[in-house]
């Protein structure tokens, strides 16, 4: 199989996602902070919204791949089973007896049922211990409710755990201790499933802090990486160094973006909708600005230019005269709620087509207005972990970009 990403907006011809299922239900009002919802979503619901999504991208022709299928397929793979539950096993917090104990539960599931339990986590109250299997101190002392292994209800945001950059996939390194283990079965599914057989990789999630969400693929060999609550600066200078040394890109601008719950990435602020438009919110684009790395000639270090405007540092590394502009909501209002409801999230399926949640009417205008044709999606549910069309698709397989 072919798997190569040079843009974001060239035609999309395969998708990785990962429909919600029981680990959201884990999420209560005690524990959805820690793990990065900000609300209880209705999970039935969440999956029709989802369901959808989906469907809205077969329509247009789009292979769809579900994580879960491709990570309990790689599972089967001789190696890979014993490799990534001792992996999950590694947690300090579990103690020698709980481990054994974690390790004799998990030795008895096919690898389906193994997948749903890195997925979905294993409850407290659902790890076989008796008399003759007792639990160790730490099972003891844990609450009815804890998790001997926790739920990953954000890997519904399949973005943030690898990206691909032209032939190659970078598997990130989550900030968030809620999401690390993300990347743990992300990495399984890359380098031992057959489908990916032959990968090679450009970023490893043992390395500095970065996260999917944060690399927007400006055209081929531009980078846009987003620097603030998620990705690290460390993390941005090491992509930068493990593309150039690829030879993946040219150019990266680095984008210092606000630490806060509403700019986690820098596609939470802007997405491309077309070759030379971006959407973008209007209260922080003429504030935004970049950083220009440029690889080095012969082994020297790459240059840093900057700091310079985001979007005329953006317009000159992809050749343009400028980029156009399209603003989230239509006034400062309007623009901040659509902002916090990933009005900006939106997912190209090709040039001047994009899907985005139905419920931010003005910005879906404001697209249509410029000519470009929305796909417009449920989303109240699936919104509630902060994330968007673009967050809960990792593209496999774009065409090359012909500008």
């Amino acid at each position: 199989m072919t798997h190569y990403v040079d843009s974001e907006v060239a035609r999309l011809g395969t998708v990785l996602l990962h429909r919600p299922g029981p680990e959201l239900a884990r999420l209560t009002p005690r524990n959805n902070d820690a793990l990065l919802f900000d609300a209880i979503p209705w999970v039935g619901r969440a999956q029709e919204e989802h369901d959808a999504f989906a469907e809205a991208l077969r329509s247009r022709g789009v292979e769809v791949l579900y994580l879960a299928t491709l990570l309990a397929e790689a599972l089967a793979v001789p190696g890979a089973r014993a490799e990534l539950t001792e992996l999950v096993l590694r947690s300090p917090r579990l103690g020698d007896t709980l481990r054994r104990r974690v390790a004799d539960h998990l030795a008895y599931l096919d690898p389906a049922a193994l997948a749903d339990v890195f997925i979905a986590g294993l409850a407290h109250e659902e790890l076989r211990v008796g008399r003759d299997r007792p639990g160790g101190l730490v099972w003891t002392l844990m609450d009815r409710h804890d998790f001997v292994i926790d739920p990953l209800p954000n890997l519904l945001f399949t973005r943030d755990s690898s990206v691909w950059i032209s032939d190659r996939v970078g598997v990130t390194s989550l900030a968030m201790p809620a999401r690390r283990r993300e990347t743990t079965l992300t990495d399984t599914i890359y380098r031992h499933h057959p489908r990916f057989a032959g990968t090679e990789f450009v970023y490893h999630p043992e390395l500095e802090h970065l996260e999917g969400g944060d690399v927007l693929l400006l055209g081929p060999g531009v980078l846009a990486v987003g620097v603030g609550e998620r990705t690290t600066p460390a993390g941005a200078e090491r992509l930068a160094r493990q593309v150039f040394g690829a030879g993946l890109a040219h150019t990266i601008l680095v984008v210092p973006i606000a630490q806060e719950r509403a700019t986690m990435h820098l596609d939470t602020v802007c997405t491309m909708v077309d070759v030379d438009a971006v959407l973008m919110y209007p209260n922080i684009a003429s504030e935004l600005s970049a950083y220009t790395i440029i690889a080095g000639v012969d082994g020297d270090e790459p240059r840093v230019d900057g700091p310079a405007p985001f979007l005329r540092a953006a317009a000159d590394a992809m050749d343009l005269d400028q980029l156009r502009v399209i603003d989230t909501g239509l006034d400062p209002v309007t623009a901040e709620r659509e902002q916090w409801d990933d009005g900006n999230n939106t997912l190209a399926l090709a040039p001047r087509l994009c899907v985005g949640y139905e419920r931010n009417v003005e910005t879906n205008a404001q697209l249509e207005r410029a000519g470009i044709e929305v796909i417009a999606v449920a989303g109240s549910e699936l919104g509630s972990g902060r994330g968007g069309p673009r967050c809960m698709s990792c593209p496999l397989l774009r065409e090359p970009l012909h500008r």
